[in-house]
C-alpha cells in the first residue's frame, strides 16, 4: 500500500498519492467488510465451517512459502541468519513483543556495519532532488497535518465514549501494529493474535486462521486481516449498538488507523528515500530488521501450524520460557493432508494463491460432507 501510496506521488503528488492509497485498499476492505458480516451471520452452516477448514489448512502452506521466499532473500549472511534465528526464539517461546524485537534488530545492524563495513549501493543524483529541495518546516508541517488526520477521530472517540472502550482499545492497538509492521502482514500476525487472542479476547486462535484465508481472498493488502480483527472485536464487544451496526464501525477504526499511518509516512518520507537508500547505517539497519521479520514469519508458521494440525495445544511455562506443547492424538489429518497438498500446488506446480485456495475450500467442504 505504502509503494502505491509513493508511486501515486511519484506522478501527481499528495492527490495522486491519497488516490492511490484509497483505491488500493478499499476494494479489498469491502469485500473483506462483506465476508466478516456472512461470516458471523452464517458461518455455523456445516459446508461454511468446510470451506473455512480448507482456507485454515491451505493458509499454513501460504505462510511457509511465504517463508522461504522471504529468507532467499534476505538471509545473505552469517550474521543476518543469527538474527533471524535469535528473532524467532525471542518471540516464539521468551515472547519478546515485535516492537522490540524490531528495534532490537535495527540496534544490532548499525553494531555489525562498525564490524564489517559495507559500501552503498550508487544511486541515480537525480532521483534525490526533491530531498535537498524540501525543508524540515515543510516535512514537520506534512506529518503534523497527517497525524491529525490519523489522531483526530481518535481522540474524539476517546473523548465520548472513554479509553476503555472496545472502539478506542481497537483504534490504539492497531495504531500501535501500524507503527511496527515491518516486512508486511505475516511479520506482525503472530503479535496481533497473541494481543487480539490472548490479552483483548476479541477471537478466537482458529478466527485468526479464518481471517487470513478470507484476507487471501480478496483484493488488497493481506494486512486487510485486521479488518476481520476489528469487525469480531466490535460485533462481540460491549457497545451497545446493534452488533452487526458496532462490527462495522470496528472494522472501519481499524483499517483507519491501519493505512492513515502510511500516508503519513510516506508523504513525509518520499522526497528523502533515495537520499537515505544511500545511507550506510540506515541500509544496516534495514537489513537486520528484514532478517528480524524472517523469524517473525518463521514463529507465525508455527503458530499457525500448531493450531491448524492440532486440535488442542497448551503451554509449558517455565519462568521467562514458554514452549507450546500440542496433544498429539487430537492431530488432524485431513487438515495436514490439505496443508500438504497446497504446498505442492504452491511449491512444485506455481499454482496462484487464488485457485490454491478454492482448491483447499472444496476440500474441506468434502471432508466435512464425508466425515458429518
Amino acid at each position: 500500500m505504502q509503494l502505491a501510496v509513493y508511486v501515486g506521488w511519484l506522478m501527481h503528488g499528495v492527490r495522486g498519492g491519497v488516490a492511490a492509497g484509497v483505491l488500493f485498499v478499499l476494494p479489498g476492505f469491502l469485500v473483506l467488510l462483506a465476508l466478516s458480516i456472512l461470516y458471523v451471520l452464517v458461518g455455523d452452516v456445516s459446508l461454511v465451517q468446510g470451506l473455512l477448514f480448507g482456507l485454515k489448512a491451505a493458509v499454513l502452506a501460504i505462510v511457509a512459502e511465504a517463508l522461504l521466499r522471504v529468507s532467499r532473500r534476505a538471509l545473505k549472511s552469517t550474521s543476518i541468519v543469527i538474527i533471524a534465528i535469535a528473532t524467532f526464539l525471542a518471540i516464539a517461546f521468551f515472547g519478546v513483543p515485535f516492537p522490540l524485537i524490531v528495534l532490537g534488530a535495527a540496534l544490532a545492524g548499525l553494531l555489525l556495519t562498525r564490524i564489517a563495513p559495507q559500501s552503498p549501493e550508487p544511486v541515480d543524483p537525480s532521483l534525490t532532488s526533491d530531498a535537498r529541495s524540501s525543508g524540515w518546516s515543510a516535512a514537520l508541517r506534512t506529518a503534523a497535518i497527517w497525524f491529525a488526520i490519523w489522531f483526530a477521530p481518535v481522540a474524539t472517540l476517546a473523548l465520548l465514549v472513554g479509553v476503555r472502550h472496545v472502539f478506542v482499545e481497537e483504534a490504539l492497538f492497531f495504531s500501535k501494529v501500524a507503527v511496527v509492521t515491518f516486512g508486511g502482514a505475516y511479520a506482525v500476525l503472530a503479535y496481533v493474535a497473541q494481543q487480539a487472542v490472548e490479552t483483548y479476547h476479541w477471537l478466537r486462535p482458529d478466527e485468526m486462521l479464518t481471517g487470513l484465508g478470507l484476507a487471501e481472498t480478496t483484493p488488497g493488502p493481506l494486512i486487510l486481516v485486521l479488518v476481520f480483527v476489528g469487525f469480531l472485536a466490535g460485533y462481540r464487544g460491549e457497545t451497545g449498538l446493534d452488533p452487526l451496526a458496532a462490527g462495522i464501525l470496528g472494522a472501519t477504526i481499524t483499517a483507519w488507523v491501519t493505512f492513515v499511518p502510511s500516508f503519513l509516512f510516506i508523504f513525509v518520507g518520499a522526497p528523502y528515500v533515495e537520499t537515505l537508500r544511500r545511507n550506510r547505517l540506515v541500509a544496516a539497519a534495514l537489513a537486520a530488521v528484514t532478517a528480524a521479520v524472517v523469524g517473525a514469519i518463521a514463529n507465525l508458521a508455527l503458530w499457525f501450524g500448531l493450531h491448524v494440525l492440532f486440535g488442542s495445544v497448551a503451554e509449558w511455562t517455565l519462568g521467562p520460557l514458554t514452549i507450546p506443547v500440542s496433544d498429539v492424538a487430537s492431530f488432524d489429518i485431513a487438515a495436514a493432508l490439505i496443508a500438504l497438498s497446497a504446498g505442492i500446488a504452491l511449491l512444485r506446480f506455481h499454482f496462484g494463491v487464488v485457485f490454491t485456495l478454492a482448491a483447499a475450500a472444496i476440500a474441506g467442504m468434502l471432508v466435512r460432507l464425508i466425515m458429518g
